[in-house]
């Protein structure tokens, strides 16, 4: 059976699982497991389709069953493991799946225990304070550089262990958790710890495991417990279905919940999720707007170059006019958004240092999930021997708040492929940067900024992001960032985030990111826990407006403006809703509140005539159009106005002046085809043939002949006859012809 029918029959289990449909889905594992040659599995099978037969005999006979319920949830749980297990044993001997491959070699080769492992980690610290304290000779970097290899295999080889081990058992669990509570092993190699459980819990769902995640939540290590936190959510919204049938789950969140912390940082970690749905547009900005434009500027700045030789090219002699092509351009603009962006805590590097991932050392998988360490042997390789410079280079990466992890090791390896003397030189010019910053004491501040749990937690989620879109065999793992990452809709943490405050916070982001359907998700629900107020009603009715829902936009504006009433901003949005709903008489009376407000706003002016217009009270639209003409004469949008209503109202000289102004410019389809109309109504038969082939030229003849065809009664009671429509369309057409 081939890999694609085995994962089909998985999932469809897990669907059936999920929906509690128990008896389809005892069927399908009974499918999915018929060749397989593992007797335990077999053996539960049958002993969880026993039991829920005997289940349903007792229920149907009427029996009371207290305990019912969690037998139930026991033999669901049974069941989910069952086909969790199946689907590994059937593709772990053929599938070309990283995972599975990996899983045969270890059983070639296999890995050290956790406990070896755990003292293996525990002795690097010393080791490598030992062979400082030394006296300094020749040999003395060989031998810290073995040091720090042994301790690179050994984590590299707990990352594997955790990541492909089988479901645990209770001594598996205690040895863990007594890896998680050493002292002695370094925070880097906890946090990696904490990565590969969370990458196996996707793998293979594993309670004890997703149990151990909360433990290393309460850990005092931010490096820790925030990767803990993110590894919780992430988890929880894959397997949100099937956590409802594990109390202790519930238990824990319950207790977590009592502290308003862990609902802060949930709301936190769900925003900074979200958030990566952003670097999509943010690659795609930095990749065809900000570095071309950068690389042109470099053009421009070579162009204006001075030669400090030549007298004549003095500075004062430069002309002024050059030095703000960077406002021109709209560089500074483009810079100035993408610095808010950084601040915000989007991810604006993803182009930057996407080509940067092919080094060696990203061919080891735990190297991306490996907080950055100044003392890994790739770093120490990449600078100069000089314990000084390679410190202050070292600490302006390593404190930086705006890299993620896997982004300093690449900039690190980067320095590798430089020059000796241009890597000097660079070293100067931080250390010149290191000591400005010293002097103003911005160097606490950045390391402040970076050891803050937010900082922490959005680095590892962009080290995440980058290994689900950049890793080579990406496409073997389920892309989370590719999904809605919702988690306030997750019954695991319902409670979590049952709170008004945070659910504003979330919606207020969403509104603000333009998703306006989850905005108006949970601006509905706060108003059913709130009385709700105007500024939630006029962005639910925004957000129903811009999704063309006018009637339900009409009833939230309507609402926000009870709540506060003539506002010119929801007077404003109510006509625009009744006039794209078609009620004209409506629009016009919001928007004459509007022009109370604001009695010289070009837009509320020409919507007022467009709605006059509409309901044929034109010689009152005209007025509109005319007001709009003198306070903006190049508004081509108040000529039109003008020159429609004349034609409709008969003062067809006027309609035909204005048409000669808007053909003098740029115009469209349209305005030939009214043009056309005016000259047929004066009986310029030649010239309405003209205008109305050049119309039909600049546009598809189908749209052309509807848009002539919607002005029929309008030419019929301006006096055209009726017998004369299908000869006027045949001239058309001849001369549209020879125009081509």
């Amino acid at each position: 059976m081939n890999k694609s029918i085995i994962n089909k029959q998985y999932k469809e289990i897990i669907n059936l699982l999920d929906k509690r449909s128990f008896r389809e889905a005892l069927q399908a594992i009974e499918l999915l497991i018929f060749d397989t040659q593992d007797w335990e599995l077999r053996s539960s099978f049958e002993e969880i389709y026993t039991s829920y037969q005997y289940m349903l005999q007792y229920m149907r006979q009427g029996s009371i069953d207290p305990d019912r319920d969690k037998l139930y949830n026991k033999l669901l749980s049974t069941a989910y493991q069952i086909a969790d297990k199946a689907r590994i044993l059937k593709l772990t001997p053929s599938s070309t799946e990283f995972y599975f491959d990996r899983i045969r070699y270890y059983k070639l080769i296999p890995l050290r225990s956790l406990p070896e492992l755990q003292l293996e980690l525990e002795t690097y610290t010393e080791d490598i304070a030992v062979e400082h304290l030394l006296t300094h000779d020749a040999n003395q970097e060989m031998k810290l550089d073995s040091i720090r290899r042994r301790h690179e295999q050994a984590y590299s080889e707990l990352f594997y262990r955790t990541w492909l081990s089988d479901k645990w058992i209770e001594t598996d669990e205690e040895e863990a958790r007594n890896f998680l509570t050493s002292l002695l092993v370094q925070i880097n190699d906890l946090s990696l710890f904490i990565s590969a459980i969370t990458l196996s819990l996707m793998e293979y769902f594993d309670i004890r495991k997703f149990m151990l995640l909360f433990d290393a939540y309460q850990h005092s290590s931010n490096e820790v417990n925030q990767r803990a936190l993110v590894g919780i959510a992430l988890i929880v919204f894959m397997y949100d279905e099937r956590l409802s049938i594990y109390p202790e789950v519930a238990a824990r969140i319950n207790l977590l919940n009592e502290d308003t912390n862990f609902s802060n940082e949930m709301n936190r970690i769900q925003i900074q999720l979200l958030r990566s749905r952003e670097t999509k547009k943010i690659d795609k900005k930095m990749r065809e707007e900000i570095i071309p434009e950068m690389m042109r500027s470099v053009n421009i700045s070579r162009k204006l170059d001075i030669d400090d030789n030549d007298e004549e090219n003095a500075s004062d002699d430069q002309n002024p006019d050059w030095e703000d092509w960077m406002e021109r351009s709209g560089m500074n603009d483009k810079l100035k958004e993408m610095s808010e962006l950084q601040m915000e805590g989007a991810d604006v590097y993803m182009s930057t240092f996407a080509q940067l991932k092919t080094y060696p050392f990203f061919h080891d998988m735990a190297n991306w999930f490996y907080p950055f360490d100044a003392q890994h042997s790739s770093v120490v390789r990449a600078f100069s021997t000089t314990a000084n410079k390679r410190n202050i280079l070292l600490d302006s990466i390593l404190q930086s708040g705006f890299f993620c992890n896997s982004d300093k090791y690449s900039f690190c390896l980067t320095i590798t492929q430089i020059p000796p003397n241009q890597r000097e030189m660079m070293t100067q010019q931080f250390e010149a940067q290191n000591e400005a910053l010293s002097e103003a004491k911005h160097y606490e501040k950045m390391l402040a900024y970076s050891q803050r749990a937010e900082t922490i937690s959005n680095q590892y989620i962009q080290d995440l992001y980058r290994f689900f879109k950049i890793y080579p065999r990406r496409h073997e793992f389920r892309d989370l960032f590719e999904e809605s990452l919702n988690l306030q809709y997750c019954k695991t943490l319902k409670d979590t985030f049952n709170n008004v405050e945070h659910m504003l916070t979330l919606a207020g982001y969403f509104f603000a990111k333009d998703y306006l359907l989850e905005a108006l998700m949970l601006y509905q629900d706060i108003i059913k826990e709130t009385e709700g107020n105007a500024e939630i009603y006029q962005k639910i009715g925004y957000c129903f407006q811009k999704n063309k829902n006018y009637s339900k936009a009409i009833e939230a504006y309507l609402q926000a403006d009870l709540l506060k009433p003539d506002n010119v901003w929801t007077n404003r949005h109510l006509a625009i809703s009744y006039r794209q709903s078609g009620q004209y008489d409506k629009a016009l009376e919001y928007y004459k509140k509007v022009e109370a407000a604001q009695p010289e706003n070009l837009t509320v002016i020409l919507q007022i005539g467009l709605c006059l217009a509409e309901l044929k009270q034109y010689d009152e639209a005209l007025a509109y159009f005319f007001k709009l003409e003198y306070l903006d004469n190049e508004s081509i949008k108040s000529q039109r106005a003008i020159a429609w209503c004349s034609f409709v109202t008969r003062k067809f000289e006027q309609a035909m002046k204005y048409y000669s102004k808007i053909l003098e410019k740029k115009p469209q389809m349209q305005d030939y085809l009214n043009a056309g109309h005016v000259a047929w109504v004066t009986r310029n038969i030649d010239t309405a043939v003209q205008r109305y082939a050049i119309a039909l030229t600049l546009s598809d003849k189908t749209v052309f002949i509807n848009q002539f065809d919607k002005d029929k009664e309008i030419l019929l009671k301006l006096g055209i006859n009726k017998n004369d429509f299908p000869l006027m369309i045949d001239l058309i057409k001849y001369s549209a012809d020879s125009l081509e």
